[in-house]
């Protein structure tokens, strides 16, 4: 017993260093077919701004891990294995423009915006692209192995269903019945209470984007701060008891700078070489896997010197 599980470790092994040694290999060839028309000068100034997250090879990993940075266009907050022999696409754009959208018109609407004041045309959205879509991103994004993707996509993806079921028009009458009985802003009070949730895991999830990249982290941070401006505004009314304007304006505020990071972090992952005459900047923190390799990097260059 003891000698066959020595054995199926040692296999184990064998695999695991013959997909590294597979993955460097593609990585280099990938490298080799976008620098071969660069002459050597050019190509030593592409290798040192992929170190800050932009130029041709960004996005190519040259290291003998295999493991490639975090991306927020894969939705990705730590190094994560490549995935170029896979045999689905890259769903995150898809699920970072849903909720986008969504979370676009909303926050217009919040900060009433052209004196719109009543979010219904949200809860179609909701429904269709920021729900539905959003929650099958989510499920693709578990398909390719992506669990903080999945976990995010398809959590947010709820959020927007349970958001239009909530407020559907006359439909599921959620408001009406828990004031039934109650006192006017109990309904108010109810709501804040499921934005607050919202506000603690999107504390968590940004917690895990800490050591990724800046533009990854600050979608995280503002639709952090979007939850909990919106919850407190529920929760703590004006004196007509309706939800406090200011603060829900700070927190629709909060709202537009996470829909349009979300695009931006959804068209980092769109946008390459083949498609694109540049590649979206996404700025490693120092402090990240990246950031380090980069000082170490410095360090041996300043060492030959």
């Amino acid at each position: 017993m003891a000698t066959a599980t020595g054995h199926d470790g040692a296999g184990y092994q064998n695999k695991e260093y013959t997909s590294s040694a597979d993955s460097g290999e593609a990585a280099r060839h990938q490298e080799a077919t976008i620098t071969r028309n660069m002459t050597a000068e050019q190509h030593e100034t592409a290798k040192k701004a992929a170190r800050f997250g932009y130029g041709p090879l960004a996005q190519i990993n040259t290291a003998e891990s295999g493991l490639l940075p975090a991306f927020g266009g894969e939705f990705q907050p730590g190094t994560y294995k490549g995935v170029e022999g896979r045999k689905f696409a890259n769903p995150a754009p898809l699920g970072l423009s849903a909720f986008a959208l969504t979370t676009f018109v909303l926050s217009l609407i919040n900060m009433g915006t052209r004196s719109v004041a009543e979010p219904n045309i949200v809860v179609a959205i909701a429904f269709g692209y920021g729900g539905l879509v959003q929650l099958l991103a989510g499920m693709w994004e578990m398909a390719v192995g992506n669990t903080f993707g999945a976990t995010a996509l398809s959590s947010y993806g709820g959020f927007w269903i349970a958001f239009g079921i909530i407020l559907t028009p006359g439909g599921f009458e959620i408001p009406a019945s828990i004031e039934a009985g109650q006192n006017a802003g109990a309904f108010y009070d109810s709501f804040g209470f499921f934005l607050m949730g919202w506000f603690i895991f999107t504390t968590l999830l940004l917690i895990a984007t800490l050591r990724s990249t800046v533009a990854f982290f600050s979608l995280f941070f503002t639709l952090d701060m979007t939850f909990l401006l919106l919850g407190i505004g529920y929760l703590q009314r004006d004196a007509t008891g309706s939800p406090n304007p200011p603060i829900i304006k700070a927190g629709g505020f909060f709202g537009l700078l996470a829909a349009f990071l979300a695009w931006y972090n959804a068209m980092a992952g769109i946008l390459d070489t083949s498609n694109s005459f540049f590649i979206v900047p996404v700025a490693h923190f120092p402090w990240s896997v990246t950031g380090g390799d980069r000082r170490k990097a410095q360090k041996a260059e300043r060492n030959n010197v």
